[in-house]
């Protein structure tokens, strides 16, 4: 990774800068009863749907009584987003250092405003695949980010913690990228362990 280069550093949300104390997984709930759970995993990362909506677009007939836990399940998942401990630190010495930054994440929508609630204040760029129509790895969520920064793809960092979307596929695309391993070790330089370990490399 060259830092001389690079100008932006987009991050992946849920498992990069946040993270959920408590895991219900409502769409998740619902795509185990559509007939085609892939198409619905899809059209929920790619469209702005609601429970509601969501059960529709899988072809269910829910009454809002028989949604009401799956919504209960929702709200609790979204009471407990919380950052991880590094990062408010980590985004504030990074924009000192005239880093513009920004996220980048496979959401359903109502998972995206607890993310915008605890970082409403220190990003630059929000980018969510249910408003673009294109979940990551596709080049053409990439392209569109790297439009909206006016950067080219070598100008541009991304950062999260899956390998394909956000590593590999950004690196396909022609930016540079680091796969941040919370859990694991890092095998490799373009391998991280935390965002602290990340801002040590791009921090002077």
């Amino acid at each position: 990774m060259s830092r001389g280069e690079i100008k932006a550093i987009l991050f992946d949300a849920y498992g990069t800068l946040c993270h959920m104390e408590v895991r219900r997984r409502p769409y998740r709930q619902l795509a185990r009863q559509v007939l085609d759970p892939i198409g619905f995993t899809k059209a929920v990362m790619t469209q702005p749907l609601g429970l509601m909506d969501a059960a529709h677009r899988g072809g269910l007939s829910l009454t809002p009584e028989q949604l009401a836990p799956l919504a209960q399940d929702l709200a609790d998942e979204l009471a407990g987003v919380r950052l991880y401990a590094e990062v408010s630190a980590v985004l504030g010495q990074l924009r000192a250092q005239g880093y513009r930054l920004g996220v980048v994440a496979n959401l359903a929508q109502p998972y995206a405003e607890p993310v915008r609630q605890l970082l409403h204040d220190q990003l630059d760029l929000w980018c969510w695949s249910f408003e673009l129509g294109y979940p990551k790895p596709h080049p053409e969520l990439y392209r569109r980010v790297c439009q909206q920064l006016d950067l080219p793809p070598a100008a541009v960092l991304m950062v999260g913690d899956t390998r394909v979307e956000d590593y590999t596929g950004a690196k396909a695309c022609g930016l540079q990228a680091r796969w941040l391993r919370r859990r694991g070790t890092p095998q490799a330089e373009e391998e991280v362990a935390s965002l602290s370990a990340l801002a040590e490399q791009l921090l002077p």
